[in-house]
């Protein structure tokens, strides 16, 4: 099971749970880029305790340039996206929030289809359309 895509996509779906509820708390009364800054020092300083205990030695040194800027340019997105979430709830109820958040999905079908050439099907076409009315009528209050 812990071999499985579904079983880590599964307990990312959970964590994330955790992190908008566990986020919301911590945004009360602070402002969200400090909070967002916060939190990404403890995520690096988590990841690279990992990466330090789990990686072969050697691997940081065999990355291509390509691979670099590729992770580079996910940083950044990353960090636009948790700055424009932590934004997100300090404003809104995080019931409201994490729906729209999760439209990412449907992006995420766009952008596969479109720079990845993963095939858009009437499949994922449909469940597309479901997230995004189940985003709506969870947001909708």
């Amino acid at each position: 099971m812990s071999h499985s895509w579904l079983f880590w996509s599964l307990l990312s779906a959970l964590f994330a749970g955790a992190t908008a509820i566990l986020a919301k708390v911590g945004v009360t009364g602070v402002d969200s880029n400090l909070a967002t800054a916060i939190r990404t020092t403890v995520i690096l300083v988590f990841a690279w305790a990992i990466a330090f205990v789990t990686a072969r030695p050697g691997s940081l040194a065999a990355l291509s340039q390509r691979t670099w800027l590729f992770l580079a340019l996910s940083g950044v997105a990353t960090g636009l996206s948790w700055l424009c979430y932590f934004r997100a709830l300090q404003l809104g109820q995080a019931s409201q929030v994490a729906p729209i958040d999760k439209l990412s999905v449907i992006f995420v079908l766009i952008f596969a289809a479109l720079f990845l050439q993963e095939p858009l099907t009437l499949r994922s076409g449909v469940g597309g359309l479901l997230i995004v009315g189940g985003a709506i009528i969870l947001a909708w209050k």
